[in-house]
């Protein structure tokens, strides 16, 4: 790995079977590299050294702590400045969005899609998928999205008969599984739920047994203690499939994904360093609640250090049942700028999410926040329901008994929730509307 070649690393993830202490050594030396390479090659980083002290000749792993955190605000106002190759090395660029609703420019050059592959093979491996398999990716490809594009780049090396659907209709979905039997689905929890309900309602309920796989995104099919949501339990039941969970980010294009365990998402620690950081900034305990904050090692065209997700979480650091002994990162509880607060009781959209999930007759839902006082957010849920037998006090009640908060609960026609939640302006599902900062 001293050319960080990913293109030609093996996939047998040995560093992870490896002692803590052996892992802890591999990742100083890879700290250190990344450090370099964004003092010589980074402008922003440059600029932040000279302005600190900081450089990689007085930080390691400890000291590291010290250095400034990287913020979404930070690659939006010097977007320019991330940039550390020249124009033509960049062969890739994808869109995230951003904190002022201003996408951001993410550039990555041909040995950053390498290391994307790369991570995604090994982790699609640990889930157990083989050359043998096929996988249909339900999720798209276009847009300037890196999501795609990463699982199929992964399924790519591991030598997987890939079928890509992408963001297509349930009856699009339902034939293609029909006709060609994969073995592995990749995409959204809450969308596959209404595929195996769909294809349960059709007919084609004895197609679904081809599927042994879930590979779930976007949304947590696990809650804070590892256990399986509402939704996580209906995938495993109505597929008869395992379930794994993975979670990634634009900016830093790493992802975690869980083993056949089923333990939470495994740190590739050849390519990342994960921590969890407090409001201020402190860095936390594994098994302590906050911020998650990535630095990519091996990244070249926007290399980034201490770069803040946003996404609240928590480290797992014992060793997993699976045998490998690197940090795994638990489900994720929340976006850090969507915490709401209720009447004293402070909690994430997701939470609301899972409860809403959890009938079977509500087809689509959203959450309007507005604020109320500087104390209590406004919460308004707006459901699209099957059938007049369930009603809002019902989803009211469900909501106070799981949460201890009982938020307005308006129902109304499927058109009109769809409508909101599918933007075509969006490549993804819009659940959450924040008007409080209006």
């Amino acid at each position: 790995m001293t050319n960080w070649d990913f293109d030609t690393l093996s996939t047998n993830d040995r560093l992870a079977f490896s002692s803590a202490s052996q892992i802890k050594s591999f990742q100083e030396n890879q700290l250190k590299r990344h450090l370099s390479y964004c003092q010589q090659h980074s402008p922003y980083y440059q600029r932040l050294m000279e302005q600190t002290g900081l450089f990689p000749d007085n930080i390691d792993l400890k000291s590291f702590s010290n250095f400034p955190l990287t913020s979404k605000t930070d690659i939006e106002e010097f977007n320019d400045d991330f940039c550390a190759v020249p124009p033509e090395k960049i062969v890739d660029i994808v869109l995230s969005s951003g904190t002022t609703g201003k996408p951001t420019r993410i550039m990555y050059t041909e040995s950053d899609l390498q290391r994307l592959a790369y991570n995604e093979d090994v982790s699609l491996s640990a889930c157990g998928i083989t050359d043998s398999d096929t996988a249909l990716l339900t999720c798209t490809m276009d847009r300037c999205f890196i999501a795609g594009l990463a699982y199929f780049s992964g399924l790519r090396r591991i030598g997987t008969a890939i079928i890509r659907n992408g963001q297509n209709t349930l009856e699009s979905h339902s034939s293609v599984i029909a006709r060609l039997h994969p073995t592995v689905v990749v995409g959204v929890p809450s969308f596959l739920k209404k595929l195996g309900h769909f294809m349960i309602h059709s007919g084609l309920e004895s197609e679904l047994t081809s599927v042994k796989k879930l590979v779930c995104i976007g949304e947590p099919i696990r809650d804070e203690n590892l256990k399986p949501t509402d939704t996580g339990a209906e995938l495993e039941r109505v597929w008869q499939a395992q379930i794994y969970s993975t979670y990634a980010s634009s900016e830093s294009i790493t992802s975690f994904c869980e083993c056949e365990a089923g333990a939470g998402g495994h740190l590739l620690a050849d390519l990342a360093l994960v921590e969890i950081v407090d409001d201020s900034g402190s860095v936390l305990s594994p098994g302590e609640t906050g911020e998650v904050v990535v630095t990519p090692f091996g990244t070249t065209g926007m290399p980034l250090l201490r770069f803040k997700t946003g996404d609240i979480s928590y480290l797992i650091e014992d060793s997993c049942q699976c045998g490998r002994n690197t940090p795994r990162l638990a489900p994720i509880q929340g976006r850090k700028a969507q915490m709401l607060k209720i009447k004293g009781t402070t909690l994430y959209p997701q939470a609301i999410f899972t409860v809403l999930e959890s009938f079977e007759k509500i087809e689509e839902y959203y959450i309007l926040a507005e604020a109320q006082s500087e104390l209590s957010d406004l919460v308004t849920v707006y459901a699209a329901v099957q059938d007049t037998s369930l009603d809002a006090v019902t989803i009211q009640n469900k909501l106070q008994a799981s949460l201890r908060v009982k938020p307005d609960v308006k129902i109304e026609p499927v058109s009109t929730i769809r409508q909101k939640v599918f933007d075509p302006g969006s490549r993804k599902p819009m659940r959450f509307f924040d008007n409080r900062k209006n």
